[in-house]
């Protein structure tokens, strides 16, 4: 069995910098995330330069204002922050299917099968951090190792940017030196009583008595961080494959109502959706339209397909029916819009049409053909819609 190769990519103080991002004047200065100037509510996220101030993510905002008394304070824009996680996503399900969210921001990357087409872990890391900069504008910090304890914790060792790769045949020489409190599930109160046994380190942890940890920890958890000390860590990545629906959707930056632009919008999201449910193997019984309105009103309409399908044409062909037959905007413009392909059902357990749509199988040809483009060349070397736009551009 092949090594495995995994990423762990986390966005640097995420929702800080998208602030930034959306408004350049906030560059280099402390921006915090959450709560109010008055010192109700809690810090969200904060930047770089708010955290050399000494405010961290979770802690009251009155506190925050004590210890950055010049901090910008703004308040969480989660629609916003859920649009461009989707435009980093795309991205992740660009370079692998084998992609598995552990938020917005965050996610692993099993990308053992890429390396022939891409090159090695390193170098698809690489490729991963500089897609994220050029194409949406945000750093992030990224590690590369054999399994997903070892990259989350190679991610976290040097933010900002940070880029760490662990080699395979040095794994105990990464972790002895590191202290026992950047184990992934060990908390404040577990670090401080491994502390008082003289345990400090990862390699103070491999070398403890077992049954000396056990008496103060219980036999699960000394299981567990003994486990990691050695660096073993045989979870899979999880993904799509499980997922009982995959879909996109976008805010506007300002409410759109003329149809043409909404339905160039709608079928660029088409794209994303079916390229995620070919590369996860599924097909999408139902597609779904969502929209929502300036007053915030959400609304849903939903068409079952003749039969199950991951063809670009086909859920564009859908979502346009929906659009034109069945939301009834009365001109109203738009502030969301998404589209999902719902109850999904595997490919390889759909039998083959006896008499084959030559329409669809130019179709399915011409999926592959842009399929095979963005393995190669990014997610925008070809697409059946607008390419993405950055924001403010």
């Amino acid at each position: 069995m092949s090594e495995r190769t995994i990423l762990h990519v986390d966005m640097d103080a995420f929702f800080a910098s998208v602030e930034v991002l959306d408004d350049p004047r906030l560059r280099g200065k402390p921006v915090i995330v959450g709560g109010t100037p008055e010192g109700r509510g809690v810090v969200s996220a904060a930047s770089y330069e708010a955290r050399r101030c000494g405010v961290r993510s979770a802690m009251s905002a009155a506190r925050a204002i004590r210890l950055c008394p010049d901090g910008i304070f703004l308040r969480p824009r989660m629609e916003r922050y859920a649009e461009v996680s989707g435009w980093i996503f795309d991205v992740f399900h660009e370079i692998t299917p084998l992609v598995e969210p552990l938020s917005v921001d965050e996610a692993f990357l099993d990308v053992g099968g890429c390396r022939r087409l891409l090159g090695d872990g390193p170098t698809i890391g690489r490729l991963v951090k500089r897609r994220l900069l050029d194409e949406i504008g945000l750093v992030a910090s990224a590690g590369v190792a054999p399994n997903k304890f070892l990259a989350k914790l190679a991610s976290d060792l040097e933010k900002p940017d940070g880029f760490v790769v662990v080699d395979p045949a040095r794994v105990q020489d990464f972790l002895d030196p590191l202290p026992v409190g950047r184990m992934w599930g060990v908390g404040e109160k577990s670090a401080a009583v491994l502390e008082a046994l003289g345990i400090r380190t990862l390699r103070d942890l491999r070398l403890a008595d077992p049954v000396r940890l056990e008496s103060r920890l219980g036999a699960a958890f000394t299981r567990h961080v003994c486990e990691l000390a050695v660096g073993r860590d045989e979870r899979p990545v999880t993904t799509d494959r499980e997922a009982r629906s995959i879909g996109h959707e976008t805010t506007f930056a300002e409410d759109i109502g003329e149809r043409e632009a909404l339905l160039e919008v709608l079928d660029q999201l088409v794209h994303k959706v079916a390229r995620r449910l070919r590369r996860a193997g599924k097909l999408a019984r139902t597609v779904q339209l969502k929209a929502r309105y300036p007053d915030f009103t959400t609304v849903t309409r939903a068409e079952t397909l003749p039969e199950p399908t991951d063809r670009t044409d086909a859920l564009r062909d859908a979502g346009r029916r929906l659009f034109d037959g069945q939301l009834d905007r009365r001109g109203r413009p738009l502030r969301l819009i998404g589209i999902s392909g719902q109850n999904l059902v595997d490919r390889e357990a759909e039998p083959p049409s006896l008499f084959p749509d030559p329409d669809a199988e130019r179709s399915r040809t011409l999926d592959a053909i842009m399929d095979r483009a963005a393995d190669r060349y990014g997610g925008k070397a070809i697409t059946r819609g607008l390419p993405r736009r950055k924001p403010g551009a």
